[in-house]
């Protein structure tokens, strides 16, 4: 492992530089994403400076959803129009402005507002940053930096769970805001991808890029290999409707709209954006909820931080599988607490089941379904339609953002709180058969080779067919 290691990491100082300053704002948008769980509460407190009801509590959450799917169109255009980086920096400028709404907020209007713009923010980012480190990266180390995005989002998830309990609230969006100037203050001195410059028939800052980020001179194969990919798939149509038509675009799409509806089905939105209502109804005593959620978060982040190491050496499609089942499990060990407890069982004696699947569910779907999809999403569509089928694919991870919400909300009111738990681990298993049948493994693979396994060519027909040509 330590020679894998060395190997990986060999030569990649400059990837890994550009990588961190264009995924920071993460942080800001983990931040946002985990803000409603410990936020909520302090809100609804008697001394609280901003009154809000049971209806703000649901708007809080929707909103910033919304603001990503009112993204889109926006995304769109800019990721093609104006660049990678470009859009990075406009999505860091956007969430800066909603961070200050928040620290001069005094009515639950600026809340709303500060919440959809944030929303529209990290639509942009999380379309843009994978792109732009899936294209600036050797494929050695695609994976780890491609999860890059995943670690600060949940760097910032652990911030909120720890500062907002403990401070007001201006305070909270202070360290945002500091963490968004920071990436102001870095990322413009970063290179575009190389990939959009060739889009852009700037083949000189290409190279220069390329050089930058590879640290050495000669890169002329590596620039012909990417020119070679652009050509053929600048040939390809680009239309919206060639998502569909095409097969291997509509394979990458299907792929992709699965696991996006599949994170959120497994529960991510729901339990991030209400950690503190689930586990004050599991009547615990054995850990206060605030104490729970920072180690929930902490967690997280160390699943996350050890695939995004093993997920160049082990694959994908392993991660992805086993991360499914084990998140099924842990979701439908939570099912039947709430169940017996619903049933008016004495569950007071294992209280600490619903924290522990609780902290495993943060282990075992942060190890792969919470953060392969997000690694595939860059890999597997071609570069014609690269900026349409993220942007589909950020969409779906939003709508159905919302729908679970909801139906967590509508499930747990109607039901209890096990209903919706059953559904959700139904559906984990459910991604773990789809990822066995229908997804190919990317590990080790250039782009290109990606979209000929996507279109069902193996590389000795790929050669056959070249020999053919001369």
């Amino acid at each position: 492992m330590k020679e894998h290691l060395q190997q990986m990491f060999s030569g990649t100082f400059y990837q890994i530089l550009a990588a961190i300053s264009g995924t920071f704002s993460a942080i800001f948008d983990g931040m946002q994403y985990g803000w409603s769980a410990p936020l909520i509460p302090v809100l609804q407190a008697p001394d609280s400076s901003i009154k809000i009801n049971d209806n703000d509590i649901y708007w809080l959450e929707t909103i910033y959803l919304l603001g990503g799917i009112a993204g889109l169109p926006i995304t769109i255009y800019f990721v093609d129009r104006i660049g990678r980086q470009k859009s990075l920096i406009i999505a860091a400028c956007n969430s800066l402005t909603a961070s200050v709404l928040i620290i001069i907020a005094n009515r639950v209007e600026y809340l709303y507002v500060a919440r959809f713009l944030t929303g529209l923010a990290m639509d942009v980012a999380f379309v843009s940053a994978p792109m732009y480190v899936a294209e600036i990266a050797d494929q050695k180390i695609r994976g780890f930096l491609a999860s890059l995005i995943f670690l600060m989002m949940l760097s910032g998830i652990l911030l909120i769970y720890v500062l907002a309990p403990y401070v007001q609230l201006w305070v909270t969006s202070t360290v945002g805001a500091a963490i968004l100037f920071t990436q102001l203050a870095t990322f413009p001195f970063m290179p575009e991808s190389p990939y959009y410059l060739l889009l852009k028939n700037e083949r000189v800052k290409a190279e220069k890029a390329l050089k930058f980020l590879r640290n050495k001179l000669d890169v002329q194969d590596e620039l012909k290999e990417i020119e070679s990919a652009i050509d053929r798939q600048k040939s390809e149509k680009g239309r919206p409707q060639d998502l569909i038509l095409v097969d291997s675009n509509r394979k990458a799409l299907i792929i992709m709209i699965v696991l996006n509806a599949a994170q959120q089905f497994g529960c991510m939105s729901v339990i991030l954006m209400n950690l503190h209502l689930i586990l004050k109804s599991a009547g615990s005593i054995y850990l206060d909820s605030n104490i729970a959620a920072i180690i929930f978060s902490a967690l997280m982040i160390l699943a996350a931080a050890v695939a995004s190491v093993i997920i160049d050496h082990y694959g994908r499609k392993v991660l992805l599988i086993s991360s499914s089942l084990l998140t099924g499990l842990s979701l439908g060990t939570l099912a039947l607490y709430f169940h017996f407890q619903f049933l008016k069982y004495e569950v007071s004696s294992v209280s600490w089941i619903p924290i522990v699947s609780i902290m495993v569910y943060a282990l075992v779907f942060k190890s792969g379904l919470g953060m392969v999809p997000i690694v595939l999403t860059a890999e597997i569509f071609p570069a014609k339609v690269k900026a349409m089928g993220m942007t589909v694919a950020d969409a779906t991870y939003v709508i159905f953002g919302v729908v679970s919400i909801s139906l967590f909300q509508y499930m747990h009111k109607w039901y209890g709180m096990y209903a919706p738990f059953y559904l959700f681990s139904s559906l984990c298993f459910a991604t773990a058969i789809f990822s066995l049948c229908y997804i190919p493994e990317t590990k080790g693979k250039t782009l290109e080779q990606i979209q000929m396994i996507l279109k069902g060519i193996h590389q000795d027909d790929k050669k056959e067919s070249m020999e053919m040509e001369r």
